[in-house]
Parts: C-alpha cells; sequence; structure tokens
C-alpha cells in the first residue's frame, strides 16, 4: 500500500476523532482542538465509572439520555475517568489525576465547563430531573462563559482554597471543646479566630456555617433546635446581599422541619 495513502488514512482516523461531536472524548488537550475548531464550550465529566453511586446515576439518568445529545451542539463532552477495578493506562492515570488537581477537584462526579482554550467558567454535579432540565441548568451556567464570569469563577476556587485551608486550622483550635462538648467555648474561639484572621464577605459566612453547625451538632447531637440558633445569630449578624444567604435560610427551613415532624404530635 503507497505511504501517502496510509499517510491520508491516518489523517482521516485523526480527524474523524477530532469530531466525534456526539460521543466522549477522553483527552482534554484533544477536546480543546476540537472546540477551537467547532468554536464550542467544554464539558468535562471527572467521574469514579464503575464505583462512584451518583456519577452512576447521573450518567443513567442524564448522560446516556438521548436528549442528552443535544449538548454536542454546544459542548465537547469529556470524559475523565478515576475507576477503581477498570484499568487505565498510566499515562491516562498520570494525565487525569494532574487535571483534577489543577482544577481542585475534591468529590465525584464533578462536572467542569471550560471554555475552548480550556479556562473553567463554572462548576456543577449531579441534578435529578433528567436530561431536559441538566440541559436548561448548563444552558444558565454557560451565561458564565465571559471574562467577568471566569474571572469571577476563579475568585470563587481562590476563596474555596482559603475556606478551606481556614477551616483545617480552626478545626484543631476546635477539637479541646468540642472533645468536652463545650459549645460556649467552642463558639467563643470561633469569633476570635474570624477576627483574627479578618475574614470577610461569602469567605466569612462559609466559615461561620461549617464551624457552627458542626459545633453544635457535635457538642448537642440531635439538638435542631442549637442548630437553628446558629443558623439565626450568623443570618443576624451577617450584612445583607452576601452571596450565599439565600441558601443558609433554605437549610433553616430544612432543619425546621424536621424539628416540627419529630416533636411529638398534640
Amino acid at each position: 500500500m503507497p505511504r501517502r495513502f496510509l499517510a491520508a488514512v491516518a489523517l482521516c482516523l485523526s480527524v474523524l476523532s477530532l469530531s466525534a461531536a456526539d460521543g466522549w472524548l477522553t483527552d482534554l488537550d484533544e477536546a480543546k482542538k476540537v472546540a477551537l475548531a467547532e468554536k464550542k464550550a467544554i464539558l468535562v465529566d471527572f467521574t469514579g465509572s464503575d464505583w462512584c453511586g451518583w456519577c452512576i446515576r447521573l450518567k443513567k439518568e442524564v448522560f446516556d439520555q438521548q436528549e442528552f445529545a443535544a449538548a454536542s451542539k454546544q459542548f465537547v463532552l469529556v470524559e475523565l475517568d478515576f475507576p477503581q477495578k477498570k484499568k487505565l493506562t498510566p499515562e491516562a492515570k498520570a494525565k487525569n489525576e494532574a487535571l483534577a488537581k489543577k482544577f481542585n477537584v475534591e468529590g465525584f462526579p464533578t462536572i467542569m465547563l471550560l471554555d475552548a482554550q480550556g479556562e473553567p467558567f463554572a462548576q456543577t454535579g449531579y441534578q435529578e430531573g433528567g436530561p431536559v432540565k441538566y440541559l436548561e441548568h448548563l444552558s444558565e451556567l454557560s451565561k458564565a462563559n465571559t471574562p467577568e464570569g471566569k474571572k469571577l469563577f476563579a475568585q470563587h476556587n481562590r476563596d474555596q482554597a482559603r475556606s478551606r485551608e481556614l477551616g483545617e486550622e480552626l478545626e484543631k483550635i476546635l477539637d479541646p471543646f468540642l472533645s468536652k462538648k463545650d459549645l460556649a467555648g467552642a463558639e467563643g474561639a470561633i469569633v476570635k479566630f474570624v477576627k483574627a484572621k479578618d475574614v470577610q464577605g461569602e469567605l466569612r459566612l462559609t466559615l461561620l456555617i461549617n464551624a457552627r453547625i458542626s459545633s453544635a451538632q457535635a457538642c448537642k447531637p440531635g439538638d435542631h433546635g442549637a442548630v437553628i440558633k446558629a443558623i439565626d445569630e450568623i443570618l443576624a449578624e451577617t450584612p445583607a446581599g452576601t452571596s450565599g444567604l439565600d441558601e443558609l435560610k433554605k437549610f433553616r427551613a430544612q432543619v425546621a422541619a424536621v424539628q416540627a415532624a419529630d416533636q411529638p404530635k398534640k
């Protein structure tokens, strides 16, 4: 067979691989080439395909459904797998792990939305409701594919990383109080820590929610009133307009509903 023909076949196979719009690629570098050529964004599914229950549900309920095929009109689809039974090549495993670290992936499934150059602008995960609802969710998230949206997303990720660092530091301070179930002591330590670190805005709210609610649950297990009290105090001292307040109010309503259900009927 002439070399020219072999070269042409190889080129055709390469093009077919890069334009596999209806399938899922497994290499982000390859996906970026397709995205640039087809002027699309990139959807990356970080998944544990053979062990993660929520990953399996998301694939079955959304990605495997015929309606989700419409996503390929807007996104180049990429699956980066972290299996326990299925074997990846050492190169693929190392590459996936490096990307998980780069994008601060902490759990599965994590769905990252990237622009054609590979810069992230949104993140999500499992959402119930099926493929049509998920497509609507992705469409809403895609509004952040702007310079400002990517800037805000990057800042959010930096805040999340800082929140984890502060949370780990605060956890060590709180351990002695929690072991003695000293809720007042724990709350005093939280206030002192937040003031000393001069934490503000959404980062402060996240830190307070995690520390105060976990302290209430550890010191007074099963006491929904203690959790509601902590939430109410956080709400009272957090400036209006702080991102995350609406979610905290919804969580309060959920706790209150559980508390009401647990109370004996008269």
